[in-house]
């Protein structure tokens, strides 16, 4: 008698683990935000965590899991009254079927609830900490791991892949978890993160294209944020806070004008001057002029 052998169909394979954390966060904790080429899910054990995703903000309440998916910018905010606890696990998943999470938010069930604590409880045992820092990122493995420890591991994780893709069309009350305050803090906080980073940046020179790679954010979006908070574009501010850098160099009276436009990363003089003079209305030589002035 012959026999056919059935190829089993996967819908979900998970290849590599990235990292896994089990953080117990003070109640002001502040992630300012990555993006990386894997998912990512976050799932709050304990209190309540602010999220943005991209440009979308949530408010996550125990129970609650979150997937962030490959090259997706997210940020992470304790709510100031309680310290939350968070698991969050990164892996490696080129299943096709991976984009029914994409955006994803999910209540999870007690069995589920139970598969992320044997995803947790596998990794305890396969790995050697620590688990809560969050710069470290690789897993050691264990003299002692119990044998098949990592496949388990695996498994559960392939379950609670499986489990959350066969709910009835539920990415559990998504909207209900929508936050504007997330929101808002988060563009704050980006627009306080770039032009943090263009003041360490003054003896230089950068570009748009550039500070949108560095912050994982789109040209048009970041355009619009810097509009919208400060009423002027992004290279506006930047060739701003060079005049602005400029002008405490011109009252400290220890270089000469082209030894400012030099260490502010201009390429002559001339466009120094120019650019002062568009910024303050005078020259940088007459700038200095009234500074003598008022000091008298």
């Amino acid at each position: 008698m012959q026999f056919v052998k059935t190829e089993l169909q996967t819908a979900f394979a998970v290849t590599d683990l990235i990292s896994l954390h089990y953080f117990e966060f003070a109640k002001d904790f502040v992630f300012e935000g990555e993006a990386h080429d894997f998912w990512e899910l976050l799932y709050v054990d304990k209190g309540e965590i602010e999220v943005m995703a991209d440009s979308v903000g949530y408010v996550l309440k125990q129970g609650d899991l979150l997937f962030h998916k490959p090259n997706e910018f997210h940020s992470v905010w304790a709510n100031r009254k309680i310290g939350p606890n968070v698991i969050v696990v990164c892996f490696e998943c080129r299943s096709p079927a991976m984009s029914r999470f994409e955006n994803g938010l999910y209540c999870l069930t007690d069995y589920e609830r139970n598969l992320i604590a044997q995803i947790v409880k596998c990794g305890f045992a396969a790995y050697y900490p620590p688990f809560d820092h969050p710069t470290v990122h690789d897993l050691v493995r264990r003299d002692d791991a119990p044998f098949g420890c990592e496949q388990l591991l695996r498994c559960h994780l392939e379950l609670l892949l499986l489990s959350l893709a066969t709910r009835d069309g539920e990415s559990a009350a998504a909207s209900n978890r929508l936050s504007s305050t997330a929101k808002e803090r988060s563009e704050d906080e980006l627009v306080k993160r770039t032009i943090a980073y263009m003041e360490e940046r003054l003896s230089g020179s950068l570009t748009l294209e550039e500070l949108c790679a560095r912050f994982h954010v789109g040209q048009s979006r970041l355009s619009a944020l810097f509009k919208d908070k400060l009423g002027m574009s992004v290279m506006k501010t930047y060739k701003n806070l060079k005049i602005e850098r400029a002008k405490l160099l011109i009252r400290e009276e220890k270089y000469n004008m082209t030894e400012l436009a030099e260490m502010l990363g201009y390429s002559s003089i001339h466009t120094f001057s120019r650019h002062f003079k568009t910024a303050a209305d005078m020259t940088p030589t007459e700038y200095a002029k009234t500074v003598k002035a008022r000091m008298r």
